[in-house]
């Protein structure tokens, strides 16, 4: 398994010299500048595990860890220069499962990487795997299956499964389905989420699900239900 690092950190030449250690090391990583940015990858990508850096930009890392905490228990390792900040990691107050100080070296950082890993792994693969019907979603993995057979998905149309894995039987409209992918900036869109719905619900029919089935609530938008419902 290849392990996808989201990392969260405004020097980019400190970032660049993480990211490129890493990738060596045969991890994918996502990069972010600033806590919104950091917000934003996180949502998209749904990594294995954050490297945070406290003093970001636009969000502090405090604020990103304790948005993700609020949906999520994806593992967090902070960086930090500030002293003052270690008792409150290491009492957990945050809910951060590892702390770094600056300076560190890429491998010091890499060793505490496989470590977190390593103690939450066990838990990784039931927490991020979706079920509903036939239907299978690994959300670390971009992922849906039917009878452990691989749907091809693009990775808007997996987004958009995802919304509804998450949330079955609650009706979308259009625009409430671009802002959770997009957010707002596609406003006006609304139409082209018919073309990904039609394209899930073709893939969905040639992969023989047959128990379950997006529909079209007129005038509202759309929902997953299980058939006959």
């Amino acid at each position: 398994m290849i392990y996808q690092l989201l990392v969260v950190e405004d020097e980019e030449q400190l970032r660049r010299i993480i990211c490129d250690h890493f990738t060596s090391e045969g991890y994918s990583t996502i990069e972010a500048a600033n806590g919104e940015e950091a917000i934003s990858q996180w949502e998209m990508h749904h990594p294995d595990l954050v490297i945070l850096d406290i003093m970001l930009p636009i969000k502090s890392g405090m604020e990103v860890l304790k948005e993700i905490r609020t949906i999520d228990t994806t593992p967090v390792i902070m960086l930090t220069a500030r002293v003052e900040e270690i008792d409150k990691l290491l009492g957990l107050e945050m809910g951060a499962d590892d702390y770094i100080t600056k300076p560190f070296s890429p491998r010091e950082l890499s060793a505490r990487v496989k470590a977190v890993l390593r103690r939450t792994n066990s838990n990784l693969s039931e927490k991020h795997i979706l079920y509903f019907g036939s239907l299978k979603v690994d959300i670390h993995r971009m992922e849906a299956y039917c009878n452990n057979q691989l749907i091809s998905l693009t990775g808007t149309e997996f987004r958009i499964l995802l919304i509804f894995m998450e949330n079955p039987g609650q009706v979308f409209s259009r625009l409430q389905i671009l802002e959770r992918i997009y957010g707002d900036m596609y406003e006006g869109y609304e139409r082209t989420i018919d073309t990904h719905i039609n394209n899930l619900r073709r893939k969905m029919e040639a992969a023989y699900i047959n128990d379950i089935a997006i529909k079209t609530v007129y005038g509202v938008g759309y929902k997953l239900v299980e058939e006959g419902s």
